[in-house]
């Protein structure tokens, strides 16, 4: 897909943000970052390179509004944004599959957490978990064979 049909894509799924995701945008919090083990061995604190945090190669696009990262795999989107005058980052993670491109998660952060550092920490953890989840389908649908007697 080119960079202007995901644009495309970006502003449906903002539009339509509680329809594709009805459990909502996950607010990043302290309860979050425990919950997904980012809090563990000072893991938000790492000094590492780019790469060793986000070991995936992407396409990168920035424009005004937002960062847009792409590969063949998945589309991010990074969207910073004041909201109430805080300042809050809107990251959404779309898995691409053939010509389809679906809306997977979303997340916000704010305060302490809207750092570059926890939120390539959160999108590591996140793409991981979309990978988990697409391998756990494709092997239930390989364990459905029919069973001969």
């Amino acid at each position: 897909m080119s960079p202007t049909e995901l644009e495309h894509l970006y502003h449906q799924f903002t539009t339509n943000l509680g329809e594709l995701l009805p459990e909502g945008v996950v607010e990043v919090d302290l309860a979050l970052l425990e919950a997904t083990g980012l809090l563990e061995s000072e893991t938000l604190n790492e000094d590492q390179a780019i790469i060793e945090q986000l070991p995936y190669y992407f396409h990168v696009v920035e424009t005004s509004d937002k960062v847009m990262l792409f590969n063949h795999q998945f589309v991010v989107w990074i969207a910073p944004k004041v909201i109430q005058d805080v300042a809050t980052t809107l990251i959404m993670i779309a898995l691409v599959k053939g010509e389809k491109v679906n809306l997977e998660v979303a997340f916000s952060t704010q305060g302490a957490y809207n750092t570059p550092k926890c939120i390539l920490k959160l999108l590591r953890y996140y793409l991981s978990e979309v990978i988990d989840t697409e391998q756990t389908i494709a092997s239930i649908g390989q364990n459905d064979l029919p069973c001969h007697d």
